[in-house]
């Protein structure tokens, strides 16, 4: 089970929460409602793990920030602070006037430039008890697929999927791509590098969704590489859900093992007894269903130069007494790394 980092260690931690409700506003109304269930289970997950920094996914955007304030002054009351909240407008939801997915339709979720049912479902945020860098962070969510160096475009006999047109409005990023600088008393400036990939499922022969996540995580090797530049390659944190498996489930497993082995990142293979007992130890999502089954889909992936001095992710025992909060809370586990320099 997690404990708080210690004095000279840097708890960083990436958590998707599942908290996207079916329209604007009604996550703001579960937090302030103080009732949601689901809602005081995520609450309570944070509050044990106690991560310094942490990545969310599955929270819904709104334009002021007022879901993601109304979040942290719950945490607050729990007695943990995050004083500094940010988030970007994700493109799930964004809407684009074209059949994107080849059902012959407009104005689905999935004509989305990412998978939403209104603008901002399902978006990114980061809570820190540091600062951001605002002015040093960059948004790659408004990169084209077609502009990613060597894309893999799904193609069928017709020619582009669903459309030439699709493919020249299609984004890469389905929810979003960013690097965000934060500022570390005792440590400096440390920069999350943080996404949260397309399931690479629900499509077709084509395979778009499953070519699409593969990309979203190759994204970040040529980020490495300065495909982007300028890259900062020290005190670096790749995070987020990358619903992608290196060794197991659906999609192009070889793209996140070649992320595992870079040599410029570190992969701590954070474990708990939870997945150990229901497979494999580094798992860190829960599916029922027989297919997928449980899968590993969330990684925090430090660069080379920190030191590891822990990490786990919280997925407990059965019999033990938070289980069924962490099962209530989301169908993913919270994934935490202890860093030091």
């Amino acid at each position: 089970m997690a404990l708080p980092a210690g004095a000279d260690s840097l708890r960083i931690a990436t958590y998707n929460t599942e908290l996207a409700r079916k329209g604007p506003g009604l996550l703001l109304r579960d937090i302030t409602g103080g009732e949601d269930a689901q809602v005081n289970a995520v609450i309570t997950v944070l509050t044990h793990a106690q991560p310094d920094i942490v990545a969310l996914q599955g929270f819904d955007y709104d334009l002021t920030g007022a879901a993601l304030a109304a979040f942290a002054k719950a945490l607050e009351a729990r007695g943990l602070h995050y004083p500094h909240q940010f988030a970007l407008r994700p493109n799930t939801g964004m809407a684009t006037g074209l059949d994107m997915d080849g059902d012959g339709r407009l104005g689905g979720p999935r004509d989305a430039q990412g998978f939403g049912a209104f603008s901002g479902q399902g978006g990114m945020a980061i809570l820190s008890r540091y600062p951001v860098a605002r002015d040093a962070v960059r948004d790659f969510s408004g990169l084209l697929w077609s502009d990613l160096p060597d894309a893999t475009l799904p193609h069928t006999d017709a020619g582009p999927f669903p459309s030439a047109e699709a493919q020249a409005a299609q984004r890469l990023s389905t929810t979003g791509h960013w690097v965000v600088p934060i500022d570390v008393p005792g440590t400096g400036r440390i920069t999350l590098l943080t996404y949260h990939a397309t399931p690479p499922v629900f499509d077709g022969p084509e395979d778009r969704n499953g070519l699409r996540n593969a990309d979203e995580t190759r994204f970040w090797q040529l980020y490495l590489d300065g495909a982007f530049s300028p890259v900062v390659t020290d005190r670096l944190v790749l995070l987020g859900d990358a619903n992608l498996d290196p060794d197991a489930g659906d999609g192009h497993r070889h793209v996140m093992r070649a992320l595992l082995d870079d040599p410029r990142l570190t992969d701590p293979a954070p474990t708990s007894a939870g997945a150990a007992a229901a497979g494999d130890a580094t798992d860190t999502a829960d599916w029922d269903d027989p297919t997928p089954g449980n899968l590993r889909a969330d990684y925090v992936l430090p660069s080379s130069d920190w030191t590891v001095t822990d990490s786990g992710v919280l997925w407990p025992l059965p019999a033990d007494q938070l289980a069924e909060t962490v099962a209530t809370a989301s169908r993913h586990r919270l994934v935490w790394v202890d860093l030091a320099r």
